[in-house]
């Protein structure tokens, strides 16, 4: 297709969605280009909406942005290559190689792909779940088939969460290259659509679901399967007088204008159009004032509230007539709410908001335990995926289990299982490449080394050799000094963190193996393996320790002995058995020492304990299972939300205060004690997705509101259950809880689907800290059980905070 001819399609499709969003005078004059165009969106005119108009802007911005590359035929005629499809290799390892077809959907969103086997059987995933494509041989599966396959008919598909890579080979270097730009230009369309467009192709997806038989109009039988489809349960009577309120025309269907009607009377906001009312001074609009007044009153924002409703027109209101005379409509007003300014999570403290040059025991640490595993602890599979992941979520501490491997060569796995086993050299370098990639802030490589003398000089090798200058190694100034440098003097360093070899006796040996799980599950039979792991320590190996792992013996011998780069690691149920006997020597202890905690060695399901308890106590890093989604990494997720996503939060004062030392368990004693009572009004719920996919089945949710911190602030609420919404929800109930220690608490929102016979079924959840929370009217955008959006699902609160 031609440069001409795309230009006209894109002017053809800017009239259609003008045509659905047109306001009386601001069409843009003829022959403008549309994205040019200062477009106007209002409700108050709707008049035309097509499906085809979403795959047209595709299209074009596929087009657009690949013309520009010479040698690359590509636009209309790739997408249709695509469309079409192709037999593509899935590859799992050198043995496992199926072919599978795959293509591109109409709604230019989706990928369906079967199995040569199948007969009409499509599996799917979305572009939206595909967060990069990477080239070649850039994964364990196709670096085993390097040389049967090159690497220009190889890529893979990384997706977001905790799903598995998809590692695919083309049958042609074009063949690849025509996926790779494909997938590549649909995710940046994606990621620069607007919300203007992005409501286009929320209206679009449900008309082109509805319309089952693909004739451009639904009749009410269509309409009615719709309505399960959008997980409302609503009775005939009812669904019947809303479609003959839209259809307009009477004809029994509804044609592009009248589902638009249709879906209006659906989706209407009631609870924020009451909001609006109130605070409108005619009903109609909020003026300046209006809106400087519920910025004053609602979402507590005090003298700035003037200045930033000026802000708020001029950045979200659709109608240029409204912000020219400096007032929002409705619809500006829901663009506010629902947009990052109007999220329950402060801007303010989403970017790099702390003092970062204080000494690194003074921050949490965002860690892993086990990074290699991608699954269980005894016959998962080992990946250097797995650290990709870790680090690409901002974790800061990843740990390296090495043992002796053939060939000369260590390896990493989980010692004396069947867990499999991968090179530390390709460990090594695939942290050299992610190390920086999500946080610019130091990377911890905690080692528990287990290898003979021989592969240890190896090990060091290898660090040396890969690390390069990335590498931090003199810890001289914190001994000295006694403290530790700061994340911000250490920017784009890597330490390594491991034993050190003891030379008062003028020997070069010390125990090998660290005081790690594989000790604690081998309390009871250790004495032949534990022997064996007492090893000579390699010098070479030692003198790139930074920090120094050592045998914690007590509170007191740590305050007159220990080095500011010393290190001591604790099981969960030592760290909790310290907490509770000598919280306040704790918490000095973590003034000054990195605390390492990670999970029993018995939790062989790579199972999660809950953090907070030991960040209650100051501990730095806390080591998680990062491949087991759950409660306890929701809690370590939100904690590290906060702050650039760096994987580096400042502890509260409370936790740095070594004269006046704070005990968790008795918070009332702190200095400065103030509770608070927090105040959730949950209102209503957006779109909620369906927990199964039968077409009958919608959801009954509930909100659960959880506290988590001191053991006084622990607590959780929850509404009822509303029967069968998922798609509107209301319940607009309160709940308070009284919060002790706010520079500690955590809170979680849950959405569940309520069941009577069995457990709730998780919807979805979305968890900050206490200390980030905006008050007033607000939205919470809800993630899935693996941490990932699941847009536009949300539920809309009100929030307050008193001093008690």
């Amino acid at each position: 297709m031609s440069q001409e001819q795309w230009e006209c399609l894109e002017r053809n499709e800017a009239e259609q969605r003008m045509g659905f969003w047109k306001e009386a005078g601001s069409l843009p004059e003829c022959g403008s280009s549309p994205d040019q165009s200062d477009f106007t969106y209002s409700r108050k005119d709707t008049t035309e909406i097509t499906v085809s108009a979403l795959t047209a802007s595709i299209q074009y911005a596929l087009w657009k942005m690949e013309t520009p590359r010479k040698g690359c035929e590509l636009g209309q005629k790739q997408l249709d290559a695509l469309k079409a499809g192709m037999f593509l290799r899935k590859v799992k390892s050198r043995l496992w190689k199926r072919q599978r077809h795959y293509k591109l959907q109409d709604d230019c969103k989706t990928v369906a792909y079967k199995s040569s086997w199948a007969i009409n059987t499509y599996s799917t995933f979305a572009i939206s779940d595909v967060e990069a494509v990477r080239e070649g041989h850039q994964s364990e599966a196709l670096l085993g088939v390097a040389d049967e396959f090159p690497a220009d008919r190889c890529f893979t598909l990384v997706f977001r969460g905790r799903k598995g890579n998809l590692d695919l080979v083309a049958e042609s270097a074009d063949d690849a290259r025509v996926w790779i730009q494909g997938i590549r230009g649909l995710m940046q369309n994606m990621e620069n659509i607007d919300e203007s467009t992005r409501l286009d192709q929320w209206i679009s997806d449900w008309f082109s679901k509805a319309d089952q038989n693909k004739d451009g109009r639904i009749n009410f039988k269509e309409a009615k399967k719709l309505l399960k489809m959008m997980n409302i349960d609503m009775n005939e009577e009812h669904a019947c007088c809303l479609f003959m309120m839209a259809d307009k025309s009477e004809s029994g269907t509804l044609e592009d204008q009248e589902f638009v009607e249709f879906y209006k009377m659906l989706t209407e906001r009631r609870e924020v159009l009451d909001l609006f009312q109130d605070y409108s001074s005619n009903g109609e609009i909020l003026s300046q004032c209006d809106l400087e007044e519920f910025l004053r009153e609602e979402q507590l924002e005090g003298e700035r509230s003037y200045e930033h409703a000026l802000q708020l027109i001029d950045h979200y209101e659709p109608s240029d007539t409204a912000r020219m005379n400096h007032s929002m409509s409705i619809d500006g007003f829901l663009m506010y709410l629902t947009s990052s300014e109007g999220s329950i999570f402060n801007q303010e403290r989403q970017g790099i908001f702390q003092d970062m040059k204080q000494p690194l025991a003074h921050y949490y640490i965002s860690s892993s335990h086990n990074t290699y595993l991608m699954e269980d602890q005894l016959k998962g599979s080992s990946s250097v995926e797995a650290y990709i992941q870790a680090l690409k979520r901002g974790c800061r501490c990843v740990e390296v289990d090495c043992w002796n491997g053939a060939h000369g060569e260590p390896v990493v796995y989980h010692g004396h299982t069947l867990t499999s086993k991968i090179l530390l050299k390709d460990v090594i370098a695939t942290i050299a490449n992610y190390a920086f990639k999500a946080s610019e802030y130091p990377l911890i490589i905690s080692i528990e080394n287990h290898c003979n003398i021989e592969q240890q000089k190896v090990m060091a090798l290898h660090f040396n050799e890969i690390l390069g200058d990335l590498l931090l190694t003199d810890s001289t100034d914190a001994e000295v000094s006694g403290q530790l440098p700061s994340p911000e003097s250490l920017k784009k360093k890597i330490l390594l963190k491991g034993k050190k070899i003891r030379n008062e006796t003028g020997t070069l040996t010390d125990e090998v193996s660290d005081e790690d799980e594989a000790a604690e599950m081998n309390k009871d039979s250790q004495s032949t393996d534990d022997k064996k792991s007492k090893q000579n320590l390699c010098k070479e190996l030692s003198d790139l320790m930074f920090c120094k792992s050592v045998h914690f013996h007590s509170f007191e011998h740590s305050q007159i002995s220990a080095k500011a780069n010393e290190m001591s690691s604790f099981s969960e149920s030592k760290a909790r058995k310290y907490s509770k006997e000598a919280g306040s020597d704790f918490v000095r202890h973590n003034c000054r020492q990195l605390t390492r905690v990670y999970p029993s060695g018995m939790r062989t399901d790579s199972s999660n304990y809950c953090a907070v308890d030991m960040w209650n106590m100051g501990c730095q890093i806390v080591a998680l299972n990062f491949q087991t989604a759950g409660m306890e990494m929701d809690l370590n997720d939100g904690l590290f939300a906060q702050n650039g996503s760096s994987g580096y939060v400042l502890k509260p004062k409370i936790l740095l205060n070594r004269e006046r030392l704070f005990d968790p368990e008795k918070p009332e004693e702190r200095e400065n004690y103030n509770p608070l009572l927090f105040s959730v009004r949950v209102i209503s719920g957006q779109q909620l997705p369906k927990v199964r996919q039968k077409d009958w089945s919608i959801v009954d949710p509930l909100v659960r509101v959880e506290i988590y911190g001191v053991p006084l602030d622990q607590a959780k609420q929850e509404t009822n259950y509303i029967d069968n919404n998922g798609f509107n929800p209301n319940w607009n109930e309160s709940l308070q809880f009284t919060i002790h220690t706010p520079e500690l608490a955590l809170v979680r929102f849950v959405v569940e689907d309520y069941d009577t016979a069995s457990r709730n079924d998780f919807i979805g959840q979305y968890t900050l800290p206490f200390s980030c929370i905006q008050p007033g009217y607000r939205h919470v955008p809800l993630l899935s059980r693996d941490g990932t959006s699941i847009r536009p699902s949300s539920i809309f609160v009100h929030i307050k905070m008193t001093e008690l």
